[in-house]
This record gives structure tokens, C-alpha cells and sequence, in this order.
């Protein structure tokens, strides 16, 4: 019979034996990928080795455990869904169920794991427009101070912080990490370049507007080219065409359609980066040094009903109606976007470049937007200004979908899910999930030389990500205290704009009161039991209007609404970019 050192000596020498078979097996697994799919990457063969036998061994304690995240249905995360969790099982033993929903129940799932404090998901990729949420309730995981502590055993090395260009966007007003970003795009300018280029179009534009066709700077220029396009022009090659894409089904998504940035592009803001200081895209005022946000109505020092943004929502219901294919109106984000595909669209003044993916596609595939070799027809550019913007304020919007964990998650459930969330950002094979989704997160993968070679067929996405103009785009930034809950008036009051029950003036009055009503009940709340952190809202006493208008608060309206339209080169700018 074996003594009880003996036993103990024996039982340890087999614990070690199956741990390095089981290593063994995990870092031939690795190998497999890293050869034949992690490719190509900034890391070498060896590093990427490393980082994999890193986490291989992190994992161990978690081995076997099933988990379940949730992301919105983009082709970056149907990726990591049905490739990357496999590569991530076998390389770690962590079987991963990565489910695809669409936003708006990305959404309200999180906002009910937040509410009842239930586990639903072991982690969530949403966007970073929550941080201004997520920093006040303090349900959400402080990252920062997670990867220093409790999370400090499975918390990657190599994972670089700083090398993610969207990490001011997960930042709280306390400084702290809150989201880790897992894929990013801008809402840019699209166009059909070779269109634009027709000297027998550009003559009779010339001709009728006295200023070259071109990329729009200004919303005047996106005007006259979408009734360009679908008054004068309207057939080429045989095929009916129109100077505007956009949509206005109301759901959800028209929400997110004007609080990501739709005000901003107008000018309704205030200057300040990444975003407008005291008033912010949504037309929420917060006080520069404060976290403490004061109103959205004009009466209150806000601009959700001001003239910039009246101005805005008239010109988006216009152009929809006017200048759009027909159905438009009804078309929710996921249809509007690949409808672009069909050819038959010259210019989109908003369009998310996540699906940069699907309009490079081949024309076998049915996408009329590229020539008979593969290369786009169209291009992307910055999105055209209204006419209340001034330089310094944000020209755009960036969704930023970022891991988020939450403290309502079991410990060992998210150290599994943060070990899964850092892998499919890893440097490893984030140029590889970049090249398959067109979302950039990473600067170092941006700048990768497999990025310089595919850049011409990208129609500008990669000149774009890497001028220092990006900062001009950012996603809902602090001012907003609780996401979910203000984000759904949004819709329902835009909604009746596009049936015509409502003029945008009464829309806009309408929601920036719903919202003010929304915000009193949170400060309230955080008076009583700091609910917010004592973050909450702290709105001011309404004044009349003129107390405000052009003096502080929103801005006045101007006089001309439309000054003469302005177009720039495109080759003009993109040199420009490149400097």
C-alpha cells in the first residue's frame, strides 16, 4: 500500500502529466489556427504562440464551462460567432454560445439584466453609447479596476489598452474604463464616384448650379445633388435612380438614426470633442466639470427642440420623401443599408460603414456597386455639415460595440467570458477580424501593411481610419444618464414626423419634455438614494426661451438656412487625409 506522501507525489505527477498533455493538445490547436486561419497579424508565428499559450492556461481553472454572450447581428460578430468560438474552444476548452439579436434587443436585454440583476448573459457586446449609463449605475464591471484585481489572473498581458482607438468612448467621467471596444464604424458619406465623374453630368450640374458636382461639404450640396439626380438625371443605363437613400420605419432603429449624430451633422451641438460641451448630439446640456446633466428642453438651456435641430428632422422627413426610392420611408436600418447594393442610389449622406463588407462584395453576389474586376463603383467621404455647424464640434457619429460585463454575472462565469472577450480582440487575430468585418478597433491593425494594400478597394474606409480626422466622429457620449431609458422616446416621437401626425417642431417640443419628465424622475431618484451615483440629473428651472436662444443655450436660427452649396474634389481630400 502506498504511503500518503507517496499517494500525494503520485496523484501530483499525474495531475502534472494530464495538464501538459492537455497544454500539448491546446497549443497544437492554437497552431492550427494561427497557420490556418490567424492570418495575417502584427504579431509573428511565435508571439501569436505566446499570447495563445497564455491564454490556454488562464483558461485552465474554467475548463469545460459553457458560457453565453450576446452581440447585435453584424458580419464582425456572425465571425466571432461562428468561427471564433470554435477556434476559442478548442484552444482553451471554454465552449462559448455567441448569440446575434438585433440592437434594439441587445438593448433591452441588457437593460433588464441591469434592472432585475439576473444573470442572462455572462457578458454583452453593446455600444459604448451606454458608457454615460453604465459609469452612473455602477452595475456594469469597472474595468480598470478589475484588470488591476479581481480580474487580474485573466487579464491578457499583451492586451495594449492604448492601442484601442475607441477607449475615450468607454471612459466614465471618473476616468475609468467601463467597455473594452470589439468593433467600431462611422457613419460616412457614400457615392457613386463613377457617376460623379460623367463629364456630360458634371457639365449639366455646372450648368444648373454654377458650382462644380463633387463631394458635398455642406447639406445645401447634398440637397441640390439628390434633386440632381432624381429630377434631371433620373435614368442611367437603363435603370431608374435616385440622389438619396436613408429610412424611416419607425422602430428603434430610427431612434439611434438621429441620436447618432443626425443633430450633430446639422449643428445642433455644442464645440467640443469627443463630444459637445455644454450641449451635447442629443441635445442635453451638462455643464463642463459637472456630471450632473440639466435638461434637453431650450427652456431649460438644452437644444433637443432648438432650431438646429427642428431644422434637421425637416430636412431628413424632405429628402425622404422627395428624393429617396420609393419604400424608403418604410425601411428599417438592416433593409436601408444593403439596399444600396441594388445600384440604383448616387449618394447616401449617412451610412455606417459597417457594411463596407457587403458592398465589396462581387457582382455575382448580386452587388451592382462594383465593376466586373471587384473594385467599387462608389466611395466614402466625411459627411457634408447643416448649416448651424461650426468648426470644433463633432461632424459625426461612431458606434463603438464594446464588451461589457456586469457585477450581477457569477466571478468564475466572467473571468470565462472576459477571457473570451479579450481573445477575439486579441492582437493575435484582430487584423484577420479585421479584414473580414471592416470594423477597426485597433490602431496598430489600422497602420498594418495588408490594410495599405487593400485600401484601394475600400472604397476610402482605410484612408479614413487613418486620418487624423477621425476624431471628428464619436459615439453618445457622458451626457446622456441612461441610455435605454431616454434613447426610446426618441423613435416614437420621430415616428409620427414621417406619418405627418406631427410638424417637427411639435415633434421635437414633444420629446425634449418627455425626455426633461424622464430625467426628473431620475433625479429624484438619485437624490433619494444616490440611484445614480449622485450623477444623476439636476435639471434647471425653466425660463423662457429667448433667455436662452443664442445666448448660451441652444442656437438661434439663422436667417438663410440654405447658403450656397459647397463641393470638394475627392482626390482633393483624400490627399488631404493621407497628409
Amino acid at each position: 500500500m502506498l504511503s500518503n506522501r507517496k499517494l500525494v507525489a503520485a496523484t501530483c505527477l499525474a495531475t502534472s502529466a494530464l495538464l501538459a498533455s492537455v497544454a500539448h493538445a491546446d497549443m497544437a490547436a492554437a497552431k492550427k489556427w494561427i497557420d490556418n486561419e490567424f492570418q495575417p497579424s502584427v504579431l509573428s508565428k511565435e508571439e501569436q504562440m505566446q499570447e495563445m499559450e497564455w491564454f490556454a492556461k488562464a483558461a485552465a481553472p474554467f475548463k469545460g464551462m459553457e458560457i453565453n454572450v450576446l452581440s447585435e447581428t453584424i458580419p464582425t460578430h456572425e465571425y466571432e460567432s461562428k468561427t471564433l468560438t470554435k477556434a476559442f474552444e478548442e484552444i482553451t476548452g471554454i465552449k462559448v454560445n455567441h448569440q446575434l439579436l438585433g440592437e434594439g434587443e441587445v438593448v433591452q436585454a441588457v437593460q433588464t439584466q441591469m434592472q432585475t440583476k439576473r444573470n442572462l448573459y455572462d457578458a454583452y457586446i453593446n455600444d459604448s453609447d451606454l458608457i454615460g449609463t453604465h459609469s452612473r449605475l455602477q452595475l456594469a464591471v469597472n474595468l480598470s479596476d478589475w484588470m488591476a484585481g479581481e480580474g487580474k489572473d485573466v487579464t491578457n498581458p499583451n492586451l495594449d489598452v492604448d492601442d484601442f482607438i475607441g477607449k475615450s468612448f468607454t471612459t466614465g467621467p471618473d476616468g475609468k474604463l467601463y467597455q473594452l471596444p470589439d468593433q467600431q464604424f462611422a457613419n460616412l458619406y457614400w457615392f457613386r464616384k463613377d457617376w460623379f465623374d460623367r463629364p456630360d453630368l458634371k457639365k449639366r450640374f455646372k450648368e444648373k448650379y454654377g458650382y462644380d458636382l463633387g463631394v458635398p461639404v455642406n447639406w445645401s450640396a447634398y440637397e441640390d445633388i439628390a434633386k440632381f439626380f432624381s429630377e434631371d438625371v433620373k435614368e442611367i443605363d437603363g435603370v431608374r435612380i435616385y440622389g438619396h437613400m436613408d429610412y424611416g420605419k419607425r422602430a428603434p432603429d430610427l431612434g439611434w438614426r438621429m441620436t447618432d449624430a443626425w443633430l450633430s451633422m446639422a449643428g445642433a451641438g455644442s464645440k467640443g470633442l469627443p463630444n459637445g460641451v455644454p450641449i451635447d448630439e442629443w441635445g442635453i446640456r451638462m455643464e463642463e466639470g459637472s456630471c450632473n446633466p440639466a435638461g434637453a428642453a431650450v427652456t431649460r438651456g438644452g437644444g433637443t427642440n432648438g432650431p438646429a435641430a427642428v431644422y434637421a428632422i425637416r430636412k431628413w422627413d424632405e429628402w425622404l420623401r422627395q428624393y429617396a426610392p420609393p419604400g424608403a420611408a418604410d425601411y428599417d436600418f438592416y433593409q436601408s443599408l444593403p439596399a444600396l447594393s441594388q445600384g440604383n442610389v448616387a449618394q447616401q449622406i449617412f451610412w455606417y460603414t459597417a457594411f463596407t463588407a457587403s458592398m465589396v462584395a462581387p457582382k455575382s453576389d448580386g452587388n451592382n456597386t462594383v465593376d466586373d474586376s471587384g473594385k467599387p463603383l462608389w466611395r466614402m467621404a466625411p459627411s457634408p455639415h447643416g448649416p448651424y455647424w461650426v468648426k470644433g464640434q463633432k461632424l459625426g457619429y461612431q458606434d463603438a460595440g464594446s464588451w461589457t460585463l456586469f457585477e450581477s454575472t457569477p466571478v468564475d462565469r466572467r473571468k470565462a467570458a472576459w477571457l473570451y472577450a479579450q481573445f477575439v480582440v486579441s492582437k493575435t487575430l484582430d487584423v484577420k477580424k479585421s479584414h473580414v468585418g471592416l470594423t477597426f478597433i485597433r490602431d496598430s491593425s489600422i497602420n498594418h501593411a495588408s490594410f495599405t494594400e487593400r485600401a484601394p478597394n475600400l472604397g476610402g474606409l482605410v484612408e479614413f481610419y487613418r486620418s487624423p480626422d477621425r476624431v471628428l466622429w464619436s459615439p453618445t457620449g457622458v451626457n446622456v444618464p441612461d441610455y435605454p431609458k431616454l434613447a426610446q422616446l426618441w423613435w416614437q416621437n420621430i415616428g409620427d414626423v414621417n406619418s405627418g401626425a406631427f410638424t417637427p417642431q411639435q415633434a421635437m417640443d414633444r420629446l425634449a419634455n418627455e425626455m426633461d419628465q424622464v430625467m426628473a424622475r431620475m433625479q429624484r431618484a438619485d437624490e433619494k438614494a444616490e440611484v445614480y451615483g449622485g450623477c444623476g440629473p439636476r435639471l434647471n428651472d425653466e425660463k423662457p426661451a429667448a433667455e436662452w436662444l443664442g445666448k448660451g443655450g441652444a442656437k438661434a436660427k439663422l436667417a438663410n438656412e440654405k447658403p450656397k452649396g459647397e463641393t470638394v474634389v475627392y482626390e482633393e481630400l483624400i490627399k488631404r487625409w493621407s497628409n
